[in-house]
């Protein structure tokens, strides 16, 4: 049995081959860029107006409008001392331009346009190159691709960037008592809910399950569906069959798949029967079967794995430093992930703490962490995993 620390390191030493794509700007988001982005051109590539008012050359109560200019107009306008043009947010600024002028700060009046505040030079002009320069590096390799960078992207003219590809991830639960939700349940049988967890956080997270199964606790099942699924992925997830029952094949399915055993179990609470392992290029993590426990597997030791795959530098969940609303009580020595709800800067530990409970995890939004024994006063300052 390792520490908990000696299992994430595990999972970040292991070499990932990592692979490239290219994808329309349209379906960008959330992948982290391969290549670096440069500005092919000044952003704005021309002086443009930053609202709609008038441009006017030089510093007066009152000019002459000779002209109006729209956004998009490509023709080349100049003015006069003591003229005015009326402008369009995003209008190219004709030259001789001293600044633009707010339409709420202007009347009017047969032509000529009175000035109703003190104007400052270059006051609402969006300047060429003012947000970007020609060359410059917009994104590094490795950013994360947000809603405002597609806009950005968009904004440099380009419809198709370099990304990591997300690892292929497919999910195999196992066991006789277990049911598909819909159907009739007999005394002695379970719904079967662990696969469709462990897909919705993989999509929570920007990854997708391409395949999932459920085998009965029959070995030459489970061992020729572990070897069906392995071939086909970059991460195979297990839940269920990695204990010490006389059912739990999964280890020994495994080994005789060719997996390399990495660690198995781990000194925490939920999910101490964990199990990491590794064929060449190809993962597994075979999961606890109870809910809460697989889930809190995902959220600690699989996603870090899958964020690497995908180029993140960073990887894991946001974790806080924020104290406690309540007393609180913990007496095991195993190091242990509470459900827990945070609200108002503060963080509830949840009843029904369970391994086998998942309706507090569904309740709450983070984990609480203690690394051993702990009495903690109202108020008292804790380790928060928002998830």
């Amino acid at each position: 049995m390792i520490s908990i620390e000696q299992a994430l390191k595990i999972v970040e030493q292991q070499e990932i081959e990592r692979k490239t794509s290219d994808v329309d700007l349209d379906d960008s988001h959330g992948f982290y860029l391969s290549e670096k982005i440069s500005s092919p051109f000044d952003l704005p590539s021309f002086d443009n107006s930053a609202m709609d008012g008038y441009a006017v050359s030089g510093i007066y109560d009152y000019y002459e409008i000779v002209g109006e200019i729209a956004a998009g107009d490509t023709s080349e306008k100049s003015l006069q001392s003591g003229e005015a043009m009326r402008i369009f947010t995003g209008a190219k600024i004709p030259s001789n331009t001293t600044a633009v002028v707010m339409q709420e700060r202007t009347n009017e009046e047969d032509s000529v346009l009175h000035v109703d505040e003190r104007i400052s030079e270059g006051q609402h002009i969006r300047r060429q190159g003012n947000e970007l320069a020609l060359g410059e590096t917009v994104f590094a390799p490795g950013h994360l691709i947000s809603p405002a960078s597609v806009g950005l992207i968009g904004s440099l003219g380009l419809n198709r960037v370099t990304v990591f590809k997300k690892p292929d991830v497919r999910i195999i639960s196992t066991g006789n008592e277990l049911i598909p939700p819909g159907e009739s349940k007999s005394e002695g049988q379970i719904y079967e809910s662990n696969s469709y967890a462990l897909q919705s956080a993989l999509n929570r997270f920007g990854f997708e399950c391409r395949e999932k199964t459920h085998i009965k606790d029959d070995f030459s099942a489970v061992k020729s569906g572990i070897a069906e699924y392995l071939d086909r992925s970059d991460v195979l997830l297990l839940s269920g069959g990695i204990s010490v029952g006389d059912y739990d094949f999964v280890k020994q399915a495994l080994e005789e798949n060719g997996v390399t055993q990495l660690f198995y179990k781990i000194f925490q609470k939920p999910g101490k029967p964990l199990y990491f392992g590794r064929k060449e290029n190809k993962f597994v993590f075979a999961l606890p079967g109870n809910p809460a426990s697989s889930l809190t597997c995902f959220y600690i030791h699989v996603l870090p794995l899958l964020q690497r795959f995908s180029g993140a530098a960073e990887t894991g969940l946001q974790r806080l430093s924020i104290p406690i609303s309540h007393e609180f009580e913990y007496g095991s020595e195993r190091p242990i992930f509470l459900k827990a709800h945070v609200d108002n800067q503060t963080v509830s530990i949840l009843n029904r703490q369970s391994s086998s409970m998942i309706h507090s995890m569904a309740m709450g939004n983070a984990l609480v962490f203690f690394d051993g024994p702990k009495s903690v006063p109202e108020g008292e300052i804790v380790e928060v995993i928002l998830i």
